[in-house]
């Protein structure tokens, strides 16, 4: 390719993407009462039932739900949302057990699954050696978190995620990159990091589609949840 198609190329692609953010931003935006949750999230655990989720058995969850409004896992199987979702801003509070059993992956170990397949994960990572893309706020076994945020055992933690899901190509042919952009405690830990559709870490789920449910694991472990709220995008 000459010199003077390629940047006829480069200055199109470029108008093409200010054209598509002229578009983007050329409607008044919609008003929300910024909550917390916003008035436009999809509310998944309130802090009273389980009736948005279900077993991997298409059965009723059955983790515990507390007194104080948070949900523990029970060793009874990952829950997983009974609605399915696309791209997403996924707010969700987490801890681990106050009392510190094991070490390594066998610590506080649970994980959030965008679309059932990417996982993002959760795990008493203070003071708790394990490999870099496996500790708490990895894009597990793909993305080690920038910084290592983790509060004590027993305490609250926040993700706050922006998850853009991969997609295929207009031709079928290949497979577009989405990409996850991680909060953890407020702090960014995985800025825009690729995910290319090839990095199926649930069994059941493989390739891309255009949604997948959020799954909660049961890694054995008693950790617990509370406040889930999704936005769509």
């Amino acid at each position: 390719m000459n010199m003077t198609k390629s940047l006829f190329l480069a200055l199109l692609i470029i108008g093409n993407r200010c054209f598509a953010a002229d578009a983007a931003s050329d409607k008044e935006p919609i008003v929300i009462n910024p909550g917390p949750p916003p008035s436009d999230a999809v509310v998944l655990f309130n802090g009273k039932d389980l009736s948005q989720w279900r077993n991997d058995k298409n059965e009723a969850a059955q983790w515990k739900v507390l007194p104080d409004g948070s949900m523990e896992v029970n060793a009874t199987g990952s829950i997983v949302t009974r609605e399915e979702f696309a791209d997403c801003q996924l707010h969700v509070e987490w801890a681990t057990p106050s009392e510190v059993k094991g070490d390594s992956q066998g610590r506080g170990n649970s994980g959030v699954y965008l679309q059932g397949r990417y996982e993002i994960q959760v795990l008493d990572s203070y003071n708790n050696k394990t490999y870099f893309n496996g500790q708490a706020a990895s894009f597990y076994n793909n993305a080690a978190p920038l910084v290592n945020a983790s509060r004590k055992p027993g305490e609250w933690q926040t993700y706050d995620i922006i998850f853009h899901a991969p997609r295929q190509s207009a031709d079928g042919k290949s497979i577009l990159p989405g990409s996850f952009t991680v909060l953890h405690n407020g702090i960014l830990v995985q800025d825009h990091i690729p995910v290319k559709g090839d990095a199926s870490t649930a069994a059941k789920f493989s390739g891309v589609a255009p949604k997948g449910p959020l799954i909660l694991q049961d890694h054995g472990n008693p950790v617990r949840y509370r406040n889930i709220w999704l936005r769509k995008l």
